[in-house]
């Protein structure tokens, strides 16, 4: 078979013994003393390594039994038919560490430990199945070349295996949390045995629960076609949500950084229920750098609202600026709220006298639109309205007949009032 960078140096340091007529001789004193050098490794990694005796896992020491005999025999098998193999052995054993997210320096401690007692076994065998006439100090110096090289062999090959594979348990990670976010953001048929499975397995329809949403973005929203600050910004959220005993699942949706949490909503059904979990993440969601800015929803009582959460947190957003960074929706008023729905949806039905009025208005300096806005927030008293204005009463009126002109619509009163500060303030939205 063809030979790699790290397996080659083994493969010279075997044909080193060879050479000195210890090989495949010296197999035989190595098999008979395999299994006590199995039971000396264990008790040494075991006795060394804090990693394995304080592990809850029970598999982790039986496992660990078995790689240190498969260790063992393989040095057997390669100073017998002197062919080096492809260390399936180790592979799966890195494989199954980083599965159990066992650290990898414990695992890679457990070759260091085992080096020694390995050399003195390989040593000792190489000694006893030497010629007379060979010379001692080469035979232990290829001895110990073979103790060292197999020893950087399994090391790589174990390093190499846990870190890919702990790469592929995080991109099946992020494959799963996507597959959640995306299912809790654009809802669910509840009779979708598939999903139902998902979100169970995930935790998130377990009972007494509360959900809220986040969206988040840059104030200049260019940034956020930097794939790196985007990334950064999520790191961000989850930062300042770190100390909370909230559960957070972030990504991207529509272009936004996208947050769902949950907490428990309350601990059983005889207790009474927390504060908001709204309320308890807004100070926190206020921490984060002054260049993002949040929207946030109300809570949510299920999985099913939090499709509907999503959107109260987007309108949310378009609510925050520089000096309100983040909004609750909760927070948002209601006459806002209504202009900034119309504007969205209701262009095509705005009145047609808005235009000339606009027009008439901007010829005007404003002085129309702000005796409207004077006279509303007077509770519609005219010489109120003419104090607040510095202008004489008169002035009022006679704006007040120029706006009936343009709109058809007396302002004197409130139902055209009210009408012609909404349509003016949708208008002056757009």
């Amino acid at each position: 078979m063809s030979l790699s960078t790290d397996t080659r140096a083994l493969q010279q340091s075997i044909d080193a013994l060879d050479r000195h007529g210890v090989v495949p001789a010296m197999a035989t004193p190595l098999l008979t003393g395999a299994k006590a050098i199995a039971k000396a490794l264990f008790r040494r990694n075991v006795e060394d390594i804090d990693a394995f005796s304080s592990s809850a896992n029970p598999d982790v020491i039986p496992e660990l039994k078995g790689h240190l005999q498969a260790l063992a025999m393989e040095v057997c098998r390669l100073l017998d038919n002197q062919e080096v193999g492809d260390f399936a052995f180790v592979r799966r054993y890195a494989r199954r560490r980083a599965q159990h997210r066992f650290p990898l320096e414990a695992s890679l401690h457990t070759y260091r430990c085992s080096h020694r007692i390995l050399s003195n076994w390989i040593r000792d065998a190489a000694l006893a199945t030497a010629a007379p006439t060979e010379q001692v100090r080469r035979v232990v110096a290829a001895a110990a070349d073979f103790a060292i090289e197999y020893t950087d062999v399994v090391s790589t090959i174990a390093t190499a295996e846990y870190v890919e594979h702990t790469r592929m348990l995080a991109e099946a990670e992020g494959d799963r949390r996507t597959e959640l976010l995306r299912t809790l953001l654009d809802g669910y048929d509840e009779a979708d045995n598939r999903t139902a499975r998902l979100l169970r397995r995930a935790g998130y329809l377990e009972q007494r629960q509360s959900f809220c949403v986040a969206v988040a973005q840059s104030i200049d929203p260019r940034e956020m076609e930097n794939t790196a600050r985007v990334q950064r910004m999520v790191e961000s959220v989850s930062q300042a949500l770190r100390d909370l005993p909230v559960r957070s699942l972030s990504g991207v949706k529509e272009g936004l950084v996208t947050i769902v949490m949950s907490a428990t909503r309350r601990l059983s059904g005889w207790t009474a229920p927390q504060s908001s979990l709204a309320d308890r993440v807004y100070p926190r969601l206020n921490q984060i750098g002054p260049a993002i800015i949040v929207g946030l929803s109300n809570d949510a009582p299920s999985t099913s609202h939090i499709r509907g959460a999503f959107s109260e947190a987007r309108l949310a957003l378009d609510f925050a600026s520089v000096s309100e960074r983040v909004v609750p929706y909760s927070e948002i008023p209601f006459r806002r709220m209504m202009v900034r729905l119309a504007r969205d949806n209701i262009q095509s039905a705005l009145p047609a006298w808005l235009s000339n009025f606009q027009t008439a208005d901007r010829k005007a300096h404003g002085s129309l639109s702000k005796t409207l806005q004077a006279y509303a927030d007077v509770n519609m008293n005219a010489l109120h309205t003419a104090r607040q204005l510095s202008v004489h009463p008169n002035t009022v009126y006679s704006r007040m007949q120029r706006i009936a002109s343009l709109t058809g619509k007396n302002a004197l009163t409130y139902h055209d009032l009210t009408e012609l500060l909404l349509a003016i303030e949708a208008g002056a939205e757009s």
